[in-house]
């Protein structure tokens, strides 16, 4: 029987020169210059090099180093040892080695980065053995906690809503259909609707969950599957979650800027380390300064990613552009003076991240709007009658997780920050 693991590769340092651990992870990579034989072993955290010596090592271990392959799996007891000439400046001289599992040839290198990303993400599951794949999304479970803990920090509850539903959240938006019984369903492309209405109850509320947009786009920042962070609060409006969204921002920065040694390492350079102020630009002044650029775009044009990354020349790499034309917004916008509407984007590295508005709180408002949309109310009826039972002011927001991740790390495409992406052609593994 091995033992229990007692150290990840990162907690092995000079400080523990002499002490007994034991390790556990994969073959990484193997040397052998006669007497003296490396064995570099990756676990999640990094790599830690175990060194045999003749004379000092014991015969088995010797033995078992002969039939190692690269992604082996190994546990391997020993002392660790300070050393002026290992990488990290420590090594482990091991006293016992356990073979848990043989590994066959790898599918794709994952050495190197000459596999391209559909034979990439045809084998996933080995690709993402892959060390710069191991930061990115261990990173991105610490951005997650940071949103979470922030979320908490400011009292709101966490929720969770259905994801089968019987009719369009977004009123327009494509939906993925599903046989629920003997009747048609719904996958759910937002909880929109129920984070509104939980409002009323619960006041503050948060969910992060899956989302589904059956959209036939095949961009480099569209999934059809996505991890959604939604947020809604009672008695705040637009600019109290805009204030919310830059508070999330600077803690989610400061996450990465901590591990910007280990980012260099796998060739990764965040967009940001650290933020002095988000800018909040009016959609007015964004149109102004694009034409400035050059770009034809009239006021009530949706604004893209190129242009997007244009105003990062104005406003640098994080900004909020506010106050959109109503008819950009969702039917459940509050609109701002006429065409105007109180809402906003989060723009990270010219990519949209989040979005959201002050929503219509009361019934007949938002009937009106729905109208105005050539939206039936009849259909959204059990939704609007919660409207009828003290509905107070509320605004929120809804993040794509993924992006997010992609902005900040400065990747060049969402599916490097996707375990296993599910876009127009892509259904597996």
């Amino acid at each position: 029987m091995y033992p229990k693991k007692t150290h990840w590769t990162s907690e092995i340092t000079p400080e523990l020169h002499g002490k007994e651990v034991v390790v556990a992870g994969w073959v990484w990579e193997l040397r052998d210059i006669g007497k003296v034989k490396f064995l570099l072993l990756r676990d999640r955290e990094g790599f830690v090099q175990v060194t045999l010596k003749a004379g000092r090592t014991p015969d088995h271990v010797f033995k078992a180093f002969a039939d190692l392959g690269r992604e082996d799996v190994v546990v391997v007891r020993g002392v660790v040892e300070a050393s002026r000439i290992a990488k990290r400046g420590v090594e482990v001289f091991p006293l016992d080695i356990w073979v848990l599992n043989k590994a066959k040839p790898l599918p794709l290198d994952v050495w190197s980065e000459s596999a391209d990303l559909p034979t990439r993400l045809r084998w996933r599951s080995v690709d993402l053995k892959r060390p710069r794949n191991l930061v990115v999304f261990s990173l991105a479970s610490r951005i997650l906690r940071e949103i979470r803990e922030a979320l908490y920090g400011e009292r709101f509850v966490e929720v969770f809503t259905p994801k089968i539903i019987v009719t369009s959240t977004e009123g327009g938006a494509e939906l993925f259909p599903v046989l629920y019984f003997e009747r048609v369903a719904y996958l759910s492309q937002s909880p929109q609707l129920y984070k509104e209405q939980l409002t009323a109850s619960l006041e503050r509320v948060f969910e992060i969950g899956p989302a589904y947009r059956a959209e036939k786009h095949n961009t480099d920042f569209h999934l059809n599957e996505f991890i959604s962070v939604d947020a809604e609060a009672a008695f705040m409006n637009y600019n109290d979650i805009v204030d919310l969204l830059e508070k999330i921002v600077r803690r989610v920065v400061a996450a990465v800027a901590e591990e910007e040694k280990r980012l260099a390492e796998v060739g990764i350079r965040p967009v940001a380390t650290e933020v002095q102020g988000v800018p909040r630009v009016d959609y007015d002044d964004a149109v102004d300064r694009l034409r400035q650029l050059g770009y034809d775009v009239k006021w009530g044009d949706d604004l893209t990613v190129e242009m997007q990354k244009a105003l990062m020349k104005f406003y640098g790499p994080i900004y909020f552009i506010v106050n959109f034309p109503a008819s950009l917004r969702p039917f459940y916008t509050k609109r701002r003076g006429g065409d105007k509407s109180e809402s906003y984007d989060l723009i990270i590295n010219g990519i949209e991240i989040a979005s959201g508005a002050t929503r219509i709180h009361k019934r007949d408002e938002l009937e009106e709007e729905m109208r105005r949309r050539g939206l039936d109310p009849r259909l959204f009826e059990s939704h609007l009658a919660v409207f009828d039972y003290g509905m107070p002011p509320h605004a929120g927001f809804g993040l794509g997780f993924n992006r997010l991740v992609t902005a900040l790390l400065n990747l060049d495409n969402v599916r490097h920050a996707t375990l296993y992406p599910r876009d127009r052609y892509r259904v597996e593994p």
